[in-house]
């Protein structure tokens, strides 16, 4: 009933060792996978060489005939109700020579290993998981079943993003350098996660970079939603339930939770409001992405976002909670040229055209959002089009936000005058 997970190795290996002239092929496809898998057939072997040992693998398939009750776990395929029923048996033979067995056990299988995980952890299909409060636990307590997913077809890559290339350069190297530190943290007696914030005005592509960063990593993400949450048990029962190699989303991370539930007595002393495993708190958090329970997984991301990174609490801000800040502002010139290129097909320093200098110019001082210049890009398929909209757009944006600056300067002027003839009086 259990996977022989050499076999299962030995598969996906395989795969990658199949020559040209090889005949016949099979062929395969599942739903949930992206590529089409090709493997031998019957009887056909695959030549492999490690370590200038040389070693040849064989398919084969068997079958024997057993009775109803010792066939019942083993069958695949056959469904007819005959007593005596086929089973087929399928195994990959490796032969070498004997001189080196030393080697094919301790080294080539390994390596086998190795580089099947890797063909599983490029194949895999990333998750998105959203918790449902209807939904019960598990029969551990763990609240594992309240968590729903579906698959994660966000296609948001770091090479779309509509961002300083610098910026994403920035993210990834982090990134990269986060998941070949296992020994790093071990060694440091450091729990293996890693905490990102991402702030900026609406419409600055946030969600879309958690979805690039889950493409790039091949991790799950967990929509946390913390509103729906009572308690700090509650918060820890659901956040264990959570997976390794995952990332944990709680966005509006300002909107949230109650951010100040901290305050200072007369003496400025720092004192904590009484609490109780009723409710959830800021120190809740804090303990679980930062305390002992932080050690319970590996390998895990935990990714905030706000609008208005003002208002959370200093303590949520430091490093070994929020470790990477990402300031995510308006549409650059670089952000617009990936999404002129993104969205129409055109690269300006390519192909001039008469409105790319002025549209470049623009951007600069309009303050708009990526997901406001994606938006004017995707009202037309002509070039010229949809450049003269999104020029004219901008124009308008700059004109409102001159007249609002303009407005809030005088109301900043009359403020001082007004203060400064009530310190006169």
């Amino acid at each position: 009933m259990t996977h022989n997970q050499v076999y299962d190795a030995a598969e996906l290996y395989l795969r990658t060792k199949i020559s040209p002239l090889t005949e016949p092929l099979q062929v395969s496809k599942t739903p949930r996978k992206k590529t089409i898998s090709l493997s031998i057939d019957q009887g056909q072997q695959i030549n492999d060489t490690f370590d200038n040992v040389k070693l040849t693998w064989r398919y084969i398939c068997s079958s024997n005939q057993r009775s109803e009750s010792q066939n019942h776990s083993l069958r695949r395929h056959n469904n007819n109700n005959n007593n005596n029923q086929s089973s087929e048996k399928r195994c990959f033979e490796l032969t070498f020579h004997k001189k080196h067995k030393d080697k094919v056990v301790e080294f080539y299988l390994p390596h086998v290993f190795a580089q099947a995980n890797a063909i599983k952890q490029k194949e895999k299909v990333v998750k998105l998981y959203t918790r449902d409060p209807c939904l019960g636990d598990d029969e551990n307590g763990m609240g594992s079943s309240i968590w729903g997913s579906v698959n994660l077809e966000h296609p948001a890559t770091f090479e779309t993003m509509a961002m300083e290339p610098e910026l994403k350069r920035t993210i990834v190297e982090d990134m990269d350098r986060f998941v070949k530190r296992r020994e790093f943290y071990k060694k440091m007696g450091k729990a293996w996660k890693r905490g990102y914030l991402l702030y900026g005005p609406p419409g600055t592509v946030k969600s879309s970079l958690i979805a690039a960063m889950a493409n790039y990593l091949k991790f799950d993400v967990y929509d946390l939603e913390l509103t729906s949450i009572h308690s700090n048990y509650d918060l820890r029962r659901i956040l264990l339930s959570t997976t390794n190699r995952s990332i944990l989303v709680i966005e509006d991370i300002d909107c949230s939770l109650e951010m100040h539930d901290r305050q200072f007595d007369e003496q400025q002393q720092f004192v904590y409001q009484q609490q109780s495993n009723n409710r959830l708190t800021l120190s809740g958090l804090l303990n679980f992405i930062d305390g002992l329970w932080s050690s319970c997984g590996d390998e895990r991301i935990i990714v905030f976002t706000t609008n208005h990174k003002d208002r959370l609490d200093p303590a949520l801000l430091r490093p070994g909670r929020m470790d990477v800040h990402i300031h995510i502002s308006y549409c650059t010139t670089s952000g617009f040229r990936i999404l002129a290129s993104n969205y129409l097909g055109f690269r300006g320093h390519d192909h001039p055209h008469r409105l790319w200098g002025e549209n470049e110019g623009l951007i600069e001082s309009a303050k708009v959002t990526p997901a406001e210049v994606a938006e004017e890009l995707m009202k037309s398929d002509d070039v010229d089009v949809a450049l003269d909209r999104l020029a004219n757009f901008l124009k308008c944006n700059k004109v409102e936000n001159d007249e609002t600056e303009e407005e809030a300067n005088k109301i900043e002027n009359q403020e001082a005058k007004r203060q400064k003839r009530t310190t006169t009086m």
